[in-house]
């Protein structure tokens, strides 16, 4: 994308001869600026908490291009616009904001001589301006906060702290954690250096110890609100597994887990953000062991390990470390903490040895480099760069990722840092973290499964293409305005780092024509790296990592966030004017016609999705393509080691870390989370964390959501065993009066006749059914008055409609097939008949649709106007806004759009109410809304609030 020139520039503060960079357009047009060429519209976003009725925000005029969805409108406009809302100084359109951003990036970059002269400057600052406007990459939220306003212009959301065995340090630490709270962000810190319980003080008594120490830090933490916002601050605590507290550390959330059970069985509210929660400790942080290579092994081998004093390394204690290693699992199945670290492969990748070990993380495990120091992180749209032939575009994914880390260095230029220590070590390393978005996406669009070789493999190719441009931009920048100061006493050691890069790209597997393209790309801008680093050096100690993407992926309109797969095959869709709509997700179809099913097909798979949210028995859709559309949640799954053997495939490419979490089923045992802690190591992980279904209580869940296990696999109780209060509830049943209306209706299912009647209560409702088929007395016949009768007493007992409905509708066996219904052509079996007749004759049209059962005349009615609902000035101008907003990539059919139910406010509600379960997430604090995973995160897709990452 770049050459260089000669000429003049200065680098981090200090005047030298160098090079500029001459700008190549790739997007851009000369003599036309991006914003004339894309239509702009005016929006009114008015935001509200759907529990309560009451709005949370409200601007309304404010201008976006039409493509882009109501979420991102919603999410930009309160989020990154700046300005007292209804004062002429609040920001109004999306060209205001990314000209404050944009703007900024230019002018230090030319005052800090990056550019060859004011055209490729003004070239830099337009090709930036499309990308962001096009949502093909974003910053992380603290350059949309900050940069081109007042204040201070901190552009790094991650930060990792340090703290020494002394009381001053302790307290510099509260202090600082604070500090970076206020601003929105998070940070990270190793506790290994303070003196464990069983050690003794100068003075002749006992140490407090880190875990004693970790109670003030989190009373702070949940005092502090995140950047004046509701959300609780982020941060990570990490403990070396030789510290002699590791086992009071393993324990800390386990027991206030077991106090949480007890108070809220007590009456007290204990969700999340409840009145009586602040009364648990340790709540606001993220808790990881830092496990080494010895201890591993003697796990792996049965033997004892060593617990070692702080101050001269004497071992304390011997434990047994598979019981050690069992304790964390344990504690992990109750509670979902600790995660894992695994410190020799982390610091064997490490670029600046001789400046320090890494210790530590940000909250979300992705940053990972030396203590006091920080990094700003971007993040690029993976589905911007699949071609309409279902290619990948591999030259322009580089050119973006030269544009963007270029773009990222310079604002290390005019950064504002929470602290000094954190400031000087920033910008004496200069610390980047690009990395990417809708993976997920874009392997099930390309027709690879989640949890495949092939889907790795693309993954690899990518990751290892967008780390190896990055480094070799870093070197072409240290050519121009000088390698990162700590480079020269680290400049082997980063080498060899390189070396190892470039060594896992040569190894890499190579699968298919999407995949082999990218390799070869990559491996050409590794052997730049090579010859370029030998010669300059490189001005960034750090250029990647994998991070949520929780809000700036909403921004973005990305399907999936991060390196997750998708949620579910059917999204929650908001629509321009009003209303929402569920939708099945553009990526099936394309898939679909890249795995070679004709339109035909394609139609009638998409629309089975669209009726039961999974492609099970999908009509004409090979079983052997079933895996391509594994989701998070649903019907089909991704197994745990999915997630493992993915994040495994693209860490040798990263320069930090992955910000993921397994999810496990609620029913995983200890030794299944073992396993995956074992295989972490195995595979050369740096860090991950799981979460098994349900086993918190101080989050707010809807009703209906399972309940613990309470017991580990060996059968004992554990820390998790719950203590449910008994409530005991009779229905009552309403029986019909003598006289009640009914409706007798006669059918045909593949050539077997009979007769139902529906009798209701005069004004409520269905209240009894009467089925008829074959000779009195046969075995067919007294069946179907057992179920009659069964069907009955439950509608009289208050079983609702829609539950037998849901359950009975698509049940098969024979006899099936034709009827002689024109409502319902075709039946799955006699129950899929009749519970879909007595849907269309007793369900209101919003709860059916809900269920994807329509008349004959509705269904004709969507093929000539997109909607089953009845005309409507209103549901017609939806349906135009909505085309206006849809994602530009495009896809052989338009996705089946159906209404949701009134409950449903996300997609992680919807995909409830499709299950007919809880899925287990957190409620938005603005919104009310349940949340959606974000690596180890959640994302609120109503306001893009965060549950702890920025």
């Amino acid at each position: 994308m770049t050459e260089t020139t000669s000429g003049s520039a200065r680098g981090a503060g200090r005047s030298r001869p160098g090079k500029g960079l001459r700008i190549e357009r790739v997007y851009t047009t000369p003599g036309v600026h991006p914003y004339d060429e894309v239509v702009w519209e005016r929006r009114d976003v008015v935001m509200t908490n759907w529990r309560d009725g009451s709005i949370n925000f409200e601007q309304r005029g404010v201008e976006f291009p039409d493509s882009w969805s109501v979420n991102a409108v919603n999410i930009v406009t309160s989020k990154y616009f700046r300005g007292a809302v209804g004062t002429p100084q609040r920001e109004w359109s999306l060209k205001q904001l990314i000209d404050r951003v944009v703007k900024t990036y230019r002018k230090s970059g030319e005052e800090n001589g990056y550019f060859a002269g004011p055209a490729d400057a003004e070239i830099f600052e337009h090709e930036l301006a499309y990308a962001l406007l096009h949502q093909i990459f974003s910053f992380n939220s603290p350059v949309w906060f900050n940069v081109g306003t007042a204040q201070k212009q901190q552009v790094s959301a991650c930060f990792i702290l340090s703290v020494d065995d002394s009381m001053d340090s302790i307290l510099d630490w509260y202090k600082e954690e604070g500090l970076i709270f206020k601003g929105g962000s998070g940070a990270g810190l190793n506790l290994s250096r303070i003196r464990s319980s069983k050690e003794l003080l100068t003075s002749g008594g006992n140490a407090s110890g880190p875990v004693s120490f970790m109670r003030g830090a989190d009373a702070s933490a949940g005092t502090i609100k995140s950047g004046g916002a509701t959300r609780r601050a982020a941060k990570m605590v990490v403990l070396d597994v030789d510290h002699p507290d590791i086992e009071d550390f393993i324990d800390t959330k386990v027991k206030e887990e077991e106090k949480i059970r007890a108070l809220r069985d007590a009456g007290f509210d204990m969700d999340l953000g409840g009145a009586d929660i602040a009364s648990v400790q340790y709540q606001n942080a993220n808790n990881s062991v830092r496990v080494s290579d010895e201890f591993m092994n003697a796990v792996e081998q049965g033997k004892e390990f060593g617990l070692r004093a702080r101050l001269t390394g004497d071992v304390l204690e011997t434990v047994d470390a598979k019981k050690l290693f069992r304790r964390m699992a344990e504690a992990a199945w109750a509670c979902a903490d600790p995660g894992i670290q695994y410190d020799d492969e982390i610091n064997k990748w490490h670029t600046c040895p001789e400046s320090g070990r890494i210790t530590a993380s940000n909250p979300c495990s992705e940053y990972m480099h030396l203590d006091n120091s920080s990094c700003n992180l971007a993040s690029l749209n993976l589905m911007k760069f699949l071609r309409e032939d279902d290619t990948f575009d591999a030259v322009n994914f580089a050119k973006v990722v030269e544009l963007v880390i270029t773009a990222m260095d310079i604002s290390i230029c005019f950064a504002d840092f929470p602290t000094e220590k954190i400031g000087e070590t920033t910008r004496a390393f200069r610390q980047l973290g690009i990395g990417y978005a809708n993976l997920g996406a874009l392997l099930m669009a390309t027709g690879h499964a989640y949890d495949s070789d092939g889907g790795r493999a693309l993954a690899g190719a990518i990751t290892s293409l967008m780390t190896g441009t990055a480094y070799k931009r870093s070197a072409e920048l240290a050519a121009i305005v000088g390698a990162y100061e700590g480079y020269a006493r680290n400049a082997e050691p980063h080498k060899r780092v390189m070396r190892q890069h470039a060594d896992a790209n040569d190894t890499g597997k190579r699968m298919d024509d999407l995949d082999t393209p990218v390799w070869e790309l990559a491996t050409k801008a590794w052997k730049d790296v090579a010859k370029l680093g030998d010669k300059h050096g490189f001005r960034n100690a750090q250029a990647s990592v994998l991070a949520p993407t929780g809000t700036i992926g909403l921004m973005m309109d990305c399907d999936t966030t991060g390196v997750e797969p998708d949620l579910a095959l059917v999204k929650f869709k908001k629509l321009v004017g009003g209303g929402s709509m569920q939708i099945v997700n553009g990526t099936v179809a394309r898939a679909l016609a890249r795995l070679g099913y004709q339109p035909e097909q394609v139609e009638a798979i998409v629309e089975h999705i669209a009726e039961h949210g999974h492609v099970v028995d999908a009509p004409g859709l090979k079983t052997e393509h079933y895996e391509v559309f594994d989701c998070a949640m649903g019907e089909r799954t991704i197994s745990p080691m999915g997630h493992v053997r993915m994040m495994a495939a693209i860490q040798p490419w990263i320069s930090g870390a992955i910000s993921k979490t397994v999810n496990m089923s609620e029913d995983a045992t200890v030794e299944e989370i073992e396993e995956i802690y074992f295989q972490g190591w195995k595979l050369g992980i740096k860090a991950l964390a799981i979460y098994r279904d349900n086993c918190k209580v101080g989050q707010p869940l809807s009703a209906g959501k399972g309940e613990n296990k309470g017991k580990a696999d060996d059968g004992k109780a554990t820390a998790a065993t719950v203590v449910e209060k008994v409530v005991e509830y009779r229905p009552v049943r309403k029986r019909l009066p003598k006289g009640r209306p009914g409706i007798t209706t006669s059918f045909s299912v593949g050539g077997a006749e009979g007769y139902m009647t529906a009798n209701s209560y005069p004004d409520d409702g269905l209240g009894e059914v009467f089925l008829k088929m074959s000779k009195q007395g046969s075995t067919l016949a007294g069946m179907m008055d057992a179920f009659s009768i069964a069907v009955s007493v439950g509608l009289q007992y208050g079983v609702p409609l829609e539950t037998y409905v849901s359950k009975f509708t698509n049940m098969r066996f024979e006899p099936a097939g034709l009827t002689d219904d024109p409502d319902v052509r075709m039946a799955q079996s006699i129950v899929d008949y009749i519970f879909r007749r007595l849907a269309l004759d007793h369900l209101p049209f919003e709860t059916r649709s809900a269920l994807g059962i329509h008349s004959a005349a509705e269904r004709t009615r969507h093929l000539e106007t997109g909607s089953y609902e009845p005309d409507e000035p209103a549901a017609a101008e939806d349906m135009r806004t909505l085309a206006q907003s849809a994602p530009t990539e495009a896809a052989p059919k338009a996705p089946d759009l159906k209404p949701v139910p009134a409950a449903v406010h996300s997609s992680t509600e919807l995909l409830e109410a499709r299950q007919g379960r809880s899925a287990d997430a957190p409620l938005c604090f603005s919104c009310g809304i349940k949340m959606r995973p974000a690596g180890s995160c959640y994302v609120c897709e109503g306001c893009g609030s965060t549950s702890g990452c920025s």
